[in-house]
């Protein structure tokens, strides 16, 4: 387990799993909005 022996240490840490989670949202959110806005352009009626 980690053990943070200074507040730097613990801010450090809890920066880098933000970033991670932050880049993972925002790629989820872009699949997402793929699947939501693709279509299949055969079955669209016109």
């Amino acid at each position: 387990m980690n053990e943070f022996y200074t507040l730097y240490d613990f801010q450090l840490f809890t920066k880098g799993a933000v970033y991670y989670l932050m880049g993972a949202v925002i790629l989820g959110t872009l699949g997402f909005w793929l699947f939501i806005t693709g279509r299949d352009e055969d079955k669209e009626i016109k």
